[in-house]
């Protein structure tokens, strides 16, 4: 039943973009599908995210294949590493995880005690911020929605690439030690 509706999701998705000015036709919005399979982090339902047309082709690898392009680049490259602290400090992420990512009212996001174990990928942790959590400790709250394409998102919402490059740059501060799977 869970791929039943997965599939109506896609579906739908695929017709909303042919009906806003996409006239490339089906052919074309089919490939246009993100072929990654994302899960709420709230509740393990489908996420529904897709290859946009002002997607980067950072997001359209990561968006096809799971693995963000940037955090192997952020790795190597400090200077790179800026663009993803920089949207982490715009898009107020610093607010409830702290200015050097290491907590406030919210969980450190560069330790290794992640409080959900998908975020030992970057795929979980896109999830999560796309996406959202449903408060769980209590004493974190929730998570707001951040991603542009789920419904509920904060503001304006958060593009693909954004959120990669946030990702990416957190990975450059992780102090947990031992295995940095995202980095495989």
């Amino acid at each position: 039943m869970v791929i039943t509706k997965f599939n109506v999701l896609i579906a739908i998705s695929l017709m909303f973009l042919s009906a806003c000015g996409n006239n490339k036709g089906p052919e074309t919005a089919s490939k246009l599908s993100a072929n990654c399979q994302f899960t709420s982090t709230k509740d393990n339902s489908p996420l529904a995210i897709a290859v946009a047309p002002s997607d980067t082709d950072a997001a359209k690898t990561f968006l096809t294949s799971c693995i963000n392009p940037y955090t192997k680049l952020y790795a190597k490259d400090a200077e790179a590493a800026k663009a993803g602290k920089k949207q982490y400090a715009y898009q107020g992420c610093s607010g409830c995880h702290g200015g050097n990512a290491n907590g406030l009212m919210g969980p450190s996001l560069i330790d290794a005690k992640w409080h959900y174990a998908k975020h030992v990928s970057d795929k979980g942790l896109f999830e999560t911020i796309a996406g959202g959590t449903n408060g769980s400790p209590p004493e974190w709250g929730s998570m707001l929605i951040w991603h542009n394409q789920v419904v509920g998102h904060t503001g304006e919402g958060l593009d693909t690439d954004t959120i990669l490059k946030i990702i990416a740059w957190l990975r450059t501060q992780y102090v947990g030690g031992g295995e940095t799977p995202w980095l495989s």
